[in-house]
């Protein structure tokens, strides 16, 4: 008897990981976002020479959405859309904001997803680039104001630049780290970018490690991590500074190719990150909820040109046309990964036409809580689900652009129209199951289907005091892709 009483104190005092668990009502959320990774960056979607060996096998073991769209084309809006679940026409943010703190950021009165989720008793985390808010005087958007329980990482966007700052933000406070940087010169919102001439601390690898702690301390109750990564955005002011803006410690597998350093460093950086997502994925075996977190991985629009590096080593946007800045397809389609063990179909590759503004009804989906009202966001709940059939379907997705004198576009089915400049321009119209490169504009041809692109335009953009176009239209449009699907 004496003997079984011992056993029995044992095992109740076993390390919890060891122990099964009951399924959780609400599963943990896991939103992973890199910046300027192109649709064609991954392994799984067709690159052949940057080894990403997590994400293809998350894609493999779960669901890989092909037909999936970022907010906008630059950062600080798509985010916008991200956090809000409004399109273009609706959200507040809608650019890259230049000087303007008071522009680039989030209203007391927009809510955010972290707020829907921490409503239903959620721990919520934001661990890297913000780019809502920043740290200035009656600023409305920072994250701890926005849904954040726990912030670590950038609020400024061009801070966000360099890979080796002088601090980093732990929710309301800097916290100094060991490098020492050379200031470009040119301020941005109120801060100076710049980069490092001693370079100790990594800040991607301080970011992934509090992602690691948040997890391991909120695992016993649900929790929403969005992980915003920096990789692998080209530190822009370091370029013109270096000459090389692909920061990175080591170039790793890639350092014996053939390659200039700054293409050595972009794929140093996608691989790193690869790596690190397969860290976290091996985190939430080890504690046991796996099978209770759904981790979906993305990027926050197209790849960029950047930093030095030659976009043509790698063909980062496959088949499309453009990149970042774009709203052709290579601008806005990025790669979307769901994988959810147990619970999400296996090797699926879903056609579903959905776009950054989905994680807001997505989440409140999954947390059975109420969606906002006035969110443009249809739940891929039935499709993480296995449900497929259940899903429902936008109508349109809707973009605008106020660089480089405007631009607007809306995906209707396989309909696709972008108009140059925006309100006044003439509608381009490309049928994308036919033309996935976009290099034939039949709007002559169709001009019942101009005419309704028009009026959804027409019907989606909302006016915003702080938002006008800006720039002279390009002239030069980027060529069209080849059209030829990678996988």
């Amino acid at each position: 008897m004496r003997l079984k009483v011992i056993l029995g104190l044992l095992l109740l005092l076993a390390p919890c990981s060891l122990q099964a668990r009951e399924p959780l009502d609400k599963p943990n959320i896991i939103f992973i976002m890199a910046d300027d990774l192109g649709y064609g960056d991954l392994g799984c979607y067709g690159q052949e020479k940057i080894q990403t060996p997590v994400l293809d096998q998350m894609a493999r073991s779960g669901i890989q959405f092909r037909n999936f769209y970022a907010g906008c084309t630059v950062c600080a809006s798509s985010r916008s859309v991200l956090m809000t679940g409004q399109h273009m026409g609706h959200t507040w943010v809608r650019g890259n904001a230049g000087g303007d703190p008071s522009v680039q950021t989030l209203r007391t009165s927009d809510v955010t997803v972290a707020e829907r989720l921490k409503a239903a008793g959620y721990a919520t985390a934001l661990c890297g680039k913000w780019g809502l808010g920043d740290a200035v005087e009656r600023n409305t958007g920072l994250p701890n104001d926005q849904g954040f329980d726990f912030f670590y990482g950038y609020l400024n966007q061009v801070h966000a630049h360099n890979y080796y700052p002088e601090f980093l933000w732990r929710n309301k406070e800097k916290e100094q780290l060991r490098n020492v940087v050379q200031g470009s010169g040119r301020a941005y919102a109120g801060f100076e970018g710049g980069w490092a001439t001693k370079r100790v601390d990594y800040s991607h690898d301080l970011v992934v490690e509090e992602a690691v702690k948040f997890i391991e301390r909120s695992k016993d109750a649900p929790f929403f991590l969005y992980l915003a990564l920096t990789i692998p955005h080209a530190n822009n002011e370091g370029t013109r500074g270096t000459g090389d803006g692909q920061e990175v410690p080591d170039y790793g597998i890639y350092k014996d190719k053939p390659w200039k350093k700054q293409d050595k460093g972009q794929a140093a950086m996608i691989t790193r990150m690869d790596s690190d997502i397969g860290r976290l994925n091996a985190l939430l075996k080890k504690l046991g909820i796996a099978e209770n977190t759904v981790v979906m991985f993305t990027s926050d629009n197209g790849h960029h040109n950047e930093g030095g590096h030659n976009p043509d080593t790698f063909d980062p946007n496959g088949p499309l046309r453009g990149m970042k800045r774009d709203l052709y397809e290579g601008g806005i389609r990025v790669p979307l990964i769901a994988h959810w063990p147990g619970v999400a179909p296996s090797g699926i590759i879903s056609d579903h036409i959905g776009y950054f503004g989905d994680l807001m009804s997505t989440a409140c989906d999954l947390a059975g809580v109420d969606t906002p009202r006035n969110v443009d966001s249809v739940s891929i709940a039935p499709i993480l689900k296995g449900h497929a059939k259940k899903q429902t379907e936008h109508t349109f997705l809707y973009w605008e652009f106020y660089e480089q004198g405007s631009k607007q576009a809306v995906r209707e089915g396989n309909w696709k129209a972008i108009r140059m400049p925006m309100f006044t321009g003439p509608i381009e119209l490309y049928d994308l199951s036919k033309d996935l490169g976009e290099a034939r504009n039949i709007a002559d041809t169709h001009p019942d289907v101009v005419k309704r692109m028009a009026a959804y335009m027409k019907q989606a953009h909302v006016p915003n005091q702080n938002w006008a176009p800006r720039g002279g239209v390009r002239q030069n449009q980027p060529v069209p892709g080849d059209g030829k699907p990678r996988f």
